[in-house]
């Protein structure tokens, strides 16, 4: 019997799109979806404090089950009483399963059905990870959902690879089942893993619903693919997904994927790219991409974006943002991250309220066309 912890509440589908209006309930809290998931590794989301992140109207936030098994180690984050406690935040929190770190941060492992053999990427000594170590820290560690352990293969790889890899994340993702050792107060979504290959997707898809997961992530996308492909997968993975249970696309956080992935039925969206680029001095505005660093700037004392109503743009301008930036101020990364965050939080309020409107296809339209994503050769995250 799964876990009935986390639930998914359809409220809506638009009218133009089908796009999906809903309430995610979690142990700390019921959110709106789609939503925006801000990054938080190592139980922290670069820069910023959980009472920003909150007067900002972040929901659930990530943090990272083998960064956290490295340091501090998750038997002294359980010792604090769970995440939740060891952070101050007692909102929604999220642990990816850590396979995407094994497979992208060492490029020493061994992949085995017992699970992997890999170096730490910190000091080379030899770790092993496998679907019950996972789940094991991620119980530890106390998150309101938990990922099942998978591999992540590279893109492109061959059909031969992925169709094996596949049916490996599939045996993986029972065992991860069978592991969790606080159903009632943690759940385990299963990922869909398949590539840009249509008959593994579906392979994938029929494999992992039928364990019967509380939720769903759409994996192994936005890792180097063209958008045009991670929406057609979409467009044929989502609808093999529960419609009554939640769905998330794992690692996609550029404006125009929110939008597009809301349009494909996505219900969770995590990134790590507006706090990546914020400390390169990179901003989303509702004109485009704007980076802050250049020397155009540097008697511009207008805010970061004139149709922003956060504290950042309220306060500060953009001839000060580049001067702490340029001095490699910590104060400035601190602005352009709550901006960047601010932006992409108060976009998938845009987007819920289109839905509500029926009028979520307008309102991409608009949005893109503003943006400057329909010019010739538009510059893009």
């Amino acid at each position: 019997m799964t876990s009935t912890s986390v639930t998914y509440e359809l409220i809506k589908e638009d009218g133009q799109t089908g796009a999906r209006l809903g309430k995610l309930h979690t142990p700390h809290g019921t959110f709106e979806t789609p939503m925006f998931m801000p990054v938080g590794t190592l139980a922290t989301v670069k820069t910023m404090s959980p009472e920003e992140l909150k007067s900002m109207g972040a929901g659930v936030i990530l943090s990272n089950t083998y960064h956290l098994w490295l340091r501090p180690g998750e038997d002294i984050v359980d010792e604090a009483g769970g995440l939740h406690q060891f952070m101050n935040w007692d909102q929604g929190i999220l642990t990816d399963s850590g396979g995407f770190q094994v497979f992208s941060l060492s490029d020493m492992r061994e992949i085995k059905e017992e699970g992997v053999h890999f170096r730490n990427h910190l000091n080379g000594a030899k770790l092993f990870l496998s679907p019950e170590k996972s789940v094991q820290i991620q119980n530890a560690l106390g998150s309101d959902i938990m990922m099942a352990f998978d591999e992540c293969p590279p893109y492109p790889a061959e059909y031969d690879y992925m169709k094996s890899s596949v049916e490996r994340t599939s045996r993986w993702a029972e065992r991860c089942l069978g592991a969790n050792q606080n159903p009632d107060r943690q759940s385990l979504f299963g990922i869909v893993q398949g590539g840009e290959y249509e008959a593994l997707r579906r392979q994938s898809a029929a494999d992992i619903t039928s364990l019967d997961f509380p939720g769903y992530a759409v994996g192994g996308l936005s890792v180097g693919e063209p958008k045009s492909v991670m929406n057609h997968v979409l467009e044929y993975t989502t609808p093999l997904l529960p419609s009554h249970k939640p769905r998330y696309l794992m690692g996609v956080g550029s404006p125009d994927s929110l939008i597009d992935g809301a349009i494909r039925g996505i219900d969770m969206f995590d990134c790590v790219l507006p706090t990546r680029i914020a400390r390169n001095g990179t901003c989303m505005t509702s004109t485009g991409r704007l980076v802050v660093r250049n020397a155009k700037y540097a008697r511009d004392f207008s805010p970061l974006d004139e149709h922003c109503d956060c504290h950042v743009c309220r306060t500060y301008s953009r001839a000060y943002i580049r001067h702490l930036v340029k001095a490699n101020e910590a104060f400035g990364f601190r602005l352009t991250t709550y901006h960047n965050l601010y932006f992409l939080i108060k976009l998938m309020e845009r987007v819920r309220q289109a839905i509500r409107e029926d009028r979520l296809q307008d309102f991409r339209d608009t949005f893109f066309e503003q943006y400057g994503f329909n010019r010739p050769n538009a510059k893009n995250f």
